[in-house]
C-alpha cells in the first residue's frame, strides 16, 4: 500500500511533463488534468497518472497541487470559481504555483487560500525542459518553514537546486529578477553577435572567444546553439514568455519604486519581436531577430553560403 500523499498536477506541457514524470516514477501517486496536447497526458496515464477533466476534482483527489501554466492570469482562472481548485479543496490541500507568476497576484491567492486552509506555495522553476525531464530544474520557493517541509521531498523528485527563501511571494520576486538576468543575458548577447557579424566576424569567432572565456555561463551554452549549430531544441522558451516576465518585473519595480533603466530596454527588446509576429519563436532567435534590424540575414542562412 502506498502511504505517500497524492500529487496533482496541471500543465502537464514543456516543463511540467518531465516534472509529473518524475514525481510518478518516484512512487507518488499523480492525477493529472487534461491538457490539450493529449500525448503527455496519455504518456503519464501509461506510468500510473489518473485524468480528472476540473481543478475542481484534482483539488478534491489530492493531499499536493502542483500549478505550471503561462502565468497568473491561468493560475487565478484555475484556483478561483465554482470549477476551481479551492471549491474543491479540503483544508490541508497545498497548492505549488511553480508557474512564473506577478507577486502581487500570488500574495492575493495566498490570502484567500490561507482563508480556506490551504497554504499557497511559490515554487518557479528555472533551467530548461531537458533539466525537467531529468528531474535536476532549479526551483526558488516562497513557504513558511512547516509547509516547506512537507513539500520538499515532492520537490527534490524534480528539482536538484532547491532554495527555500522563506516566506510566500518571495519565490516569484526572486524568479522574476532571475529571469531579467537572464533575458538580459540574451538580449546582449543578441546584439553582440549583430555588432560581430556586422563588423566581419563569424558566428563561429564570436564563439571561439565568448565560449572559451570569463563570459561563458550555461545560459551562453544553450543561447549560442540556435545561431553557432541551428539546434531549436537546446533553449526552448518562448520570447511572449520572456516579454510576459519582464512586463511583471516592471509591474514590479514600479510597484516599489525601483530605478529599472536596463530592465526596460531589454523588455522591450522582447516586445518588438513579439509585436512583429514573432512571439511563438524561442528566446535564442531574438539574435536573427536583431541582426534583420541591422540589415544582416538569420546566421543560419550565413551558414548555408
Amino acid at each position: 500500500m502506498n502511504d505517500k500523499s497524492t500529487i496533482g498536477f496541471i500543465g502537464v506541457g514543456l516543463m511540467g511533463h518531465g516534472m509529473a514524470k518524475n514525481i510518478v516514477t518516484k512512487g507518488y501517486p499523480l492525477v493529472v488534468m487534461g491538457h490539450r496536447n493529449r500525448d503527455p497526458v496519455e504518456h503519464l496515464k501509461s506510468l500510473g497518472a489518473r485524468e480528472v477533466a476540473t481543478p475542481r476534482e484534482l483539488a478534491q483527489a489530492c493531499d499536493i497541487v502542483h500549478l505550471c501554466v503561462t502565468g497568473s492570469p491561468q493560475v487565478e482562472a484555475l484556483m478561483r470559481g465554482p470549477q476551481g481548485l479551492l471549491a474543491g479543496a479540503k483544508a490541508g490541500l497545498v497548492v505549488v504555483d511553480c508557474s512564473t507568476s506577478n507577486p502581487v497576484s500570488t500574495l492575493a491567492l495566498a490570502a484567500e487560500a490561507s482563508e480556506r486552509g490551504v497554504p499557497f506555495v511559490d515554487a518557479p522553476l528555472s533551467r530548461t525542459p531537458k533539466e525537467a525531464e531529468a528531474g535536476t530544474l532549479d526551483t526558488m520557493v516562497g513557504a513558511d518553514n512547516a509547509t516547506f517541509a512537507r513539500i520538499e521531498p515532492v520537490l527534490r523528485c524534480w528539482a536538484g537546486n532547491v532554495v527555500h527563501l522563506g516566506a510566500v511571494g518571495l519565490g516569484h520576486k526572486m524568479k522574476l529578477i532571475n529571469n531579467f538576468v537572464a533575458m538580459g543575458y540574451a538580449a546582449l548577447f543578441a546584439e553582440a553577435l549583430a555588432i560581430a557579424r556586422k563588423a566581419g566576424l563569424s558566428v563561429e569567432q564570436f564563439h571561439a572567444v565568448i565560449g572559451s572565456g570569463r563570459m561563458r555561463s550555461g545560459f551562453y551554452d544553450t543561447f549560442i546553439q540556435w545561431s553557432l549549430n541551428g539546434d531549436p531544441e537546446a533553449h526552448k522558451f518562448t520570447i511572449a514568455n520572456a516579454h510576459k516576465d519582464m512586463r511583471y518585473l516592471a509591474a514590479m519595480a514600479n510597484e516599489i519604486g525601483t530605478v529599472n533603466n536596463i530592465q526596460t530596454l531589454v523588455k522591450n527588446s522582447f516586445a518588438a519581436m513579439e509585436a512583429a509576429g514573432q512571439g511563438q519563436r524561442f528566446v535564442p532567435m531574438l539574435a536573427d531577430f536583431v541582426a534583420q534590424l541591422n540589415g544582416l540575414p538569420p546566421a543560419a542562412e550565413s551558414r548555408a553560403r
